[in-house]
């Protein structure tokens, strides 16, 4: 089980903070952006009931200062969003926990992904990557399996799926029959509920 973590005022500028967003919390993005985040409290929660249950779970980091606060908490695995790729100070520190990393690689260049390999690897850090179209929701056609395979190959590593289509199965069966050896999927309770990933996500009922 996974969720995200990040700082507000760290990952989003004031400006953007500042406009407008009606949601459950408030009218501004800044009302929106901290609704969504869990505390200590929350996250102390679901650490007690994984551990309880035998569930492995993290929470993917989106700042400094989110990895340190996860870090605290305590983790199973690590796991690096598409968006980070690009910021190699931040992937470092995640590697240097030496802990299992699974690596999205969303809208990434075969360059920004040997860059990350390299980084892994020079801290003998464990590490999967994970195919990913980070369109929400994802045509299922648009999935471009191949890449799976390609992955493989070119960096000698485990690769797994991460899905934002719609469906439950179609797109995960072929990706492991092309050899994912991990799937990711998001899930929500309800689709008609608030939140943008919504229609990206499959149903807990399904």
């Amino acid at each position: 089980v996974k969720f995200q973590k990040r700082t507000v005022d760290t990952v989003y500028s004031r400006e953007f903070l500042d406009g407008p967003r009606e949601s459950p919390w408030g009218a501004t993005q800044r009302e929106q952006k901290e609704g969504l985040e869990f505390g200590h409290e929350e996250y102390r929660q679901i650490s007690n009931y994984c551990e309880d249950r035998g569930i492995a779970w993290s929470a993917s980091a989106w700042d400094m200062e989110s990895i340190d606060f996860i870090r605290k908490i305590g983790v199973s695995f690590n796991k690096v969003a598409s968006p980070m790729l690009g910021h190699a100070p931040f992937l470092r520190e995640i590697a240097s926990e030496g802990k299992k990393t699974f690596v999205s690689t969303g809208m990434a260049t075969l360059a920004e992904i040997d860059g990350v390999v390299d980084i892994f690897r020079s801290a003998n850090c464990p590490f999967e990557l994970m195919h990913c179209n980070s369109t929400y929701p994802m045509p299922e056609e648009e999935a471009n399996l191949r890449c799976i395979p390609m992955l493989r190959e070119r960096y000698g590593c485990d690769v797994g799926y991460s899905g934002h289509e719609s469906s439950l199965l179609n797109v995960c069966a072929a990706a492991v029959v092309l050899g994912a050896t991990s799937l990711e999927r998001h899930v929500t309770l309800d689709r008609a509920m608030y939140g943008s990933d919504q229609a990206a996500s499959i149903s807990a009922h399904a």
